[in-house]
């Protein structure tokens, strides 16, 4: 995967060396040379350059990056500004931080539908969300075990639990199922809200488009997330 990291602050630069660990391939931006210098040797690439300027951007290679995350913290106009231009340049994927209530409105507003809360989640949370294809969200119960909410395949539509096995074919546990439905926030702009639906059992019927939340080992989940992802 290649990503680009706008933002080198604690958070940014963590994820990016962590993306960079697993084997990604990782540009990094920041207008302050110094914060450039300091993790040149530690990612793929690492470069200095005003992101809220459209004549410096697009010498990024945009159109070949899976994800774009921007990671500026404390300047929330600059994030809002940047994030705006990543939306303008129809980015595959974008990801952008969040550090106030009403930061976080905004960017929902433009329809941004993923946004990052470094206060409440780890750099090494999301280096882990973002290298297994598929996955939504996780965090981990122990150093091997881990509480994984990922998207519902087609080879699963319409198909129970006790029908798929994956308890019985990879020693993985479906705890329950979330549907995601159109809402709005507080200025009325369109936000999905979540609805879990309950503990879940061998007769849990499952669909394409909702998100089923797995516990298991990290090596069983990577395994089926893998194999689930090859055969659809």
């Amino acid at each position: 995967m290649k990503y680009i990291i706008i933002g080198l602050g604690n958070f940014g630069a963590s994820l990016a060396e962590k993306l960079t660990s697993m084997g990604n391939e990782v540009i990094g931006v920041d207008s302050n040379l110094d914060k450039v210098e300091a993790i040149k040797e530690k990612i793929t690439h690492a470069i200095s350059l005003d992101a809220t300027d459209i004549n410096a951007v697009t010498n990024l290679p945009l159109e070949d990056t899976d994800i774009v995350i921007v990671g500026i913290g404390e300047d929330k106009g600059a994030n809002i500004m940047t994030t705006a231009l990543m939306k303008q340049l129809k980015v595959k994927r974008l990801i952008s931080r969040a550090v106030a209530p009403l930061q976080k409105t905004v960017l929902e507003a433009m329809g941004v539908e993923e946004i990052i809360h470094p206060e409440e989640e780890t750099a090494e949370r999301w280096a882990k969300k973002l290298n297994l294809e598929g996955v939504v969200d996780s965090f981990e119960v122990t150093g091997d075990y881990s509480i994984v909410e990922s998207e519902i395949p087609k080879k699963f539509d319409g198909k129970t639990l006790e029908e798929i096995g994956l308890k019985e074919d990879y020693n993985v546990i479906v705890l329950t199922t979330i549907k995601y439905m159109k809402g709005r926030n507080e200025i009325g702009a369109a936000k999905q809200v979540s609805d879990v639906q309950g503990v879940a059992t061998r007769n849990t019927k499952l669909h394409y488009g909702d998100i089923m939340v797995l516990y298991g080992n990290n090596r069983d989940i990577k395994k089926l997330l893998k194999e689930v992802r090859k055969n659809s």
